[in-house]
């Protein structure tokens, strides 16, 4: 299994730190994305787009993983990047787990890309502070999160060791199109596990995102928390138990 972090994040940010699926006997691969965690900045005339990010994809399974099917899932970004990646290669999946989706088809608005470049403007002028303070103004996390949303987004971002190429993936990233229209998915015959979240805990990940992806995916299936819980994509063990279980049903 190949799992890609949301930009911002790093490695740990998928599963959150659970062991559960090596546990349960499955081989689990997590990178750093360029310019995340320790990995190094895009290279001189490249840069963060999703082409780029699939590319590197591409890179890690060739290098490690070599022939055979895999199951690959991602958080966000990551979520993208596994769509995307399925897209180029379809018969190298036994399945994709996509945890948390944004993108919906379109180029984003004025509005979204306003909001990026503005956390691009914190991190780059304030550092992890900064990024935390405009986390806490912008996002509208609703008060009973708000804490532990502004605990993890700081805990997260300090473990980047190049913010600037950060704040340059949060510029460009958003800019970048993963694949076309969400018709595309109709094309994906294979199974897959989409993770929602609800609205008030995670308004950057929109439910109705995941619910979407779903009813485009002929062999899909949507999964979140129950009411009042937090969401199942920040529970690394209850998430990684869900994925087992997806993986269990696959492997039947």
């Amino acid at each position: 299994m190949v799992l890609c972090h949301g930009v911002t994040a790093t490695r740990r940010y998928v599963l959150h730190g659970s062991r559960a699926l090596e546990r349960a006997g499955h081989a689990v691969l997590t990178y750093d994305a360029r310019g995340h965690g320790e990995s190094d900045p895009a290279p001189p005339g490249q840069g963060y787009g999703y082409p780029e990010l699939v590319d590197d994809l591409e890179g890690v399974v060739a290098e490690i993983l070599g022939e055979g099917r895999f199951v690959l899932g991602g958080h966000s970004m990551g979520a993208h990047t596994t769509v995307a990646y399925a897209l180029r290669h379809p018969d190298r999946l036994a399945g994709i787990v996509a945890i948390g989706p944004t993108y919906m088809g379109e180029p984003a608005s004025a509005q979204t890309l306003a909001y990026w470049d503005g956390l691009a403007a914190a991190l780059e002028d304030g550092g992890a502070d900064g990024f935390v303070d405009c986390i806490d103004r912008q996002q509208g996390t609703g008060g009973a999160w708000r804490d532990s949303v502004l605990r993890f987004t700081r805990e997260r971002i300090m473990r980047n060791e190049h913010l600037d190429a950060v704040a340059e993936a949060l510029r460009q990233v958003p800019r970048s199109r993963p694949f076309g229209g969400l018709e595309q998915l109709e094309s994906l015959e294979i199974p897959a596990l989409v993770v929602a979240s609800n609205d008030e805990a995670d308004p950057g990940h929109p439910r109705r995102v995941a619910e979407a992806y779903t009813a485009r995916m002929p062999q899909a299936k949507l999964i979140g928390e129950a009411e009042g819980e937090s969401p199942l994509a920040w529970q690394g063990g209850k998430l990684s138990r869900e994925i087992a279980a997806f993986c269990d049903e696959v492997a039947a």
